[in-house]
């Protein structure tokens, strides 16, 4: 029997349409000494390109995927173990392991679990991940979805059980938005708590998410145990309306492109499929209507119509803040009107998706968040 810390690195599932990822760069040598949570490897995905972190602590044994190879979903790539174990029993593992790698296998059991639950009539998507008792809970922003997350959700979810909504109007929930109100938002996220028979859970949001969110925990604090927020909407005087307005209207790759190139502070993220799969969403119906809708609830004019710290003040619950010093949609400035009892993490080399750019940052947020309530 091979020893227990013996810890074999496994191509992850970041997204229910994911067969395969390409290993663009190891970012680790064998030999090299890492910890939970240390950098491994860049992984190119049909969706996005990203990060993969080791879930153990060793010294890289070896490496039995190279850079510039595919390896299917759940298959391993790589093998961690303490110095001590003998060579002989990583030896072993490694057979198996390229066997296994031969064969191409995929684990369909790995990966997010996508479910529907209705909530005041409406159908909500959900995706989870993990089993743990911890249970938190990730809403995206303004045209955004639960696949945003993907690479947040998985490392989270090593402890915990982690779910990601389709707000109303977004991703595959239903696109009936109501009055848009921030108050129906808020009360979809309870109601999807509720739905799930979740007494209390941490809670995730990004931009309009985060004041979502925040909304939820000061009409329901005794649900909510913490907050984390990633460049929330409502928490201070800049915003580029001209963004929103943009992202509402564009209706050809050309028009909404530049709208894009604003969310990240690596411009290369915006690629042809991610522009491609934003439009294909914006042409179902009812999005249209659900955008314009939503509008009305982030702008008064060209300014944020959301004011969300008195809802903080009102929620009194453990907060953790990040933003992308690269914001150009809500900038980071705006940071400077929260309580000092708030802690705040300004990332460099992100943008307004920090949970994409810089997910390890996000992930360490969500981590100080919930060890503080």
């Amino acid at each position: 029997m091979a020893d227990e810390r013996i810890g074999i690195v496994t191509m992850p599932k970041w997204g229910l349409s994911m067969k395969t990822g390409k290993i663009m760069e190891w970012v680790v040598a064998v030999g090299d000494e890492v910890e939970e949570g240390d950098d491994l490897a860049e992984i190119d995905t049909d969706k996005i390109a990203g990060t993969l972190e080791s879930t153990h602590a060793g010294v890289v044994r070896h490496i039995v995927a190279e850079a510039g190879s595919d390896a299917p979903v759940g298959c391993p790539i790589a093998v961690v173990a303490p110095a001590d174990v003998p060579q002989a029993e990583i030896d072993e593992v490694v057979r198996a392991a390229e066997e296994q790698l031969a064969r191409g296998a995929v684990d369909e059991e790995d990966g997010p679990r996508q479910r529907t639950v209705e909530v005041d009539g409406r159908t909500i998507a959900y995706t989870t991940l993990g089993d743990g008792e911890d249970v938190v809970v990730l809403v995206h922003g303004y045209g955004g979805d639960k696949n945003s997350w993907l690479f947040v959700q998985e490392p989270l979810s090593q402890a915990r059980t982690v779910h990601a909504l389709d707000l109303p109007g977004h991703g595959d929930s239903a696109k009936d938005v109501g009055d848009g109100s921030l108050d129906g938002l808020a009360g979809t996220v309870l109601g999807f708590l509720d739905a799930l028979g979740v007494e209390r859970a941490h809670l995730v949001g990004h931009s309009m998410g985060g004041a979502v969110v925040t909304a939820a925990a000061a009409a329901a604090p005794q649900r909510v145990r913490s907050l984390t927020l990633v460049s929330p909407a409502g928490f201070g005087p800049e915003m580029d309306a001209g963004y929103l307005r943009g992202f509402a209207t564009a209706g050809s790759r050309r028009e909404l492109r530049p709208h894009l190139l604003k969310l990240f502070a690596d411009e290369g993220q915006v690629t042809r499929r991610l522009v491609d799969d934003l439009l294909k969403y914006k042409r179902l119906d009812g999005v249209d209507l659900a955008l314009k809708t939503l509008l009305g609830t982030l702008l008064d004019g060209e300014r944020p119509a959301i004011d969300a710290l008195p809802l903080l003040a009102g929620a009194g619950v453990p907060t953790v803040v990040v933003w992308g010093r690269d914001d150009q949609v809500i900038p980071a400035s705006n940071a400077a009107r929260l309580p000092a009892s708030t802690s705040v993490h300004v990332v460099d080399g992100a943008g307004h998706m920090a949970h994409m750019e810089t997910p390890a940052a996000v992930v360490a947020a969500v981590e100080q968040a919930t060890g503080n309530a």
